[in-house]
């Protein structure tokens, strides 16, 4: 059932609504402003009905703090009032309300708009997943030509981008780097990890494929492919600048293989200084990279991969980081062995 909140400090008011809605809406109300915005801050509402004209805070000034807080910005508004001026609708409308009703409300209006505007909101959202599928799936069969590169099938980026997504959850649901993975940043990452290794498209077969052991010259070569990566996607961004992700995804081909001790490339970040983004993918990378056929040795067992994973703590690995992956490494081949059956 939708959770309608109304806002009015008119009591009356109030409890017409909560009888004009029951039944049909879970309703939650609030006499004031402040009142609204600390609801809104523990229990989501679909929709706000909001009163104009309360003192204190006034109806304008409560959208406003909403349209502010990126966790509740997208919460539409109805404005209600009894002041059916042009100038109060148009002022309405402009700071972000999706409609406008005056006072006394009518029942079957009032079921008649917020039974609209949720139909409408259900159908944008699902016009919107279905866009965001189609770029998915159009990008990551870019990033999967990399892995096409190496004869590969190409799910290894799929896979990483899962592995991330278990971790920075992981990560969430245990209080850590809360901030960095904050409102839409986790989705930005999860995104964006599968175009780790998008540089390689720039290396050399000869060398991708080569079976034995690298000289010191085509090693450097290879470590080419995180610049390589970060140039491209820096291009595609500007030329698609809506697709935020896109910033996550540069960060992380350059960053990926930096390490906790400095001795990484290609910008020799250590500690802190590298970003979560590019850890995080760092550690997917090498537990799903040890668990496939490589040219130059066959797949290690899950317990092989997480003891080098783990002997990583401090030198390769952020210690916090691989802390919490030796915790839920149960959960990572859980995970490994659904994508395999898949």
């Amino acid at each position: 059932m939708k959770r309608v909140l109304v806002v009015d400090d008119n009591i009356v008011n109030l409890k017409q609504a909560q009888m004009l809605l029951s039944g049909k809406y879970d309703v939650v109300t609030a006499k004031s402003g402040e009142s609204a915005l600390s609801i809104c801050a523990q229990e989501r509402p679909d929709m706000i009905l909001l009163d104009v004209d309360m003192p204190g805070m006034d109806g304008f000034e409560t959208i406003q703090n909403l349209k502010q807080n990126p966790a509740l910005s997208q919460i539409p508004v109805i404005f209600l009032t009894g002041n059916d001026s042009t100038e109060t609708e148009i002022r309405a409308l402009e700071s972000g309300a999706i409609d406008f009703m005056t006072k006394p409300i009518n029942k079957e209006i009032l079921l008649h708009r917020l039974n609209f505007h949720f139909n409408l909101i259900d159908y944008q959202t699902s016009l919107k997943n279905a866009v965001r599928e189609l770029e998915d799936n159009v990008v990551i069969s870019f990033a999967e030509l990399v892995d096409c590169k190496k004869d590969n099938t190409g799910d290894h980026v799929l896979r990483t981008g899962k592995y991330v997504k278990l971790f920075a959850e992981e990560l969430l649901a245990r209080g850590k780097f809360v901030k960095e993975l904050s409102g839409e940043t986790l989705d930005m990452v999860v995104r964006g990890a599968p175009f780790h290794d998008i540089g390689k498209l720039g290396i050399s077969d000869v060398l991708l494929l080569k079976p034995g052991p690298l000289t010191e010259h085509e090693y450097s070569e290879i470590k080419k492919h995180t610049t390589i990566g970060a140039n491209l996607l820096k291009i595609i961004y500007e030329r698609a600048p809506t697709q935020h992700y896109l910033a996550y995804a540069r960060i992380i081909a350059e960053g990926h293989h930096e390490r906790h001790d400095g001795k990484g490339y290609p910008r020799g970040l250590s500690g802190d200084e590298i970003p979560l983004c590019c850890k995080l993918t760092s550690i997917a990378n090498v537990y799903d990279a040890c668990l496939t056929d490589r040219v130059y040795r066959k797949a290690l067992s899950h317990e092989e991969t997480c003891r080098i994973i783990i002997e990583g703590r401090g030198t390769s690995f952020d210690p916090e980081l691989i802390d919490v992956f030796e915790a839920i490494s149960d959960k990572f081949a859980a995970l490994n062995a659904s994508l395999q059956a898949a």
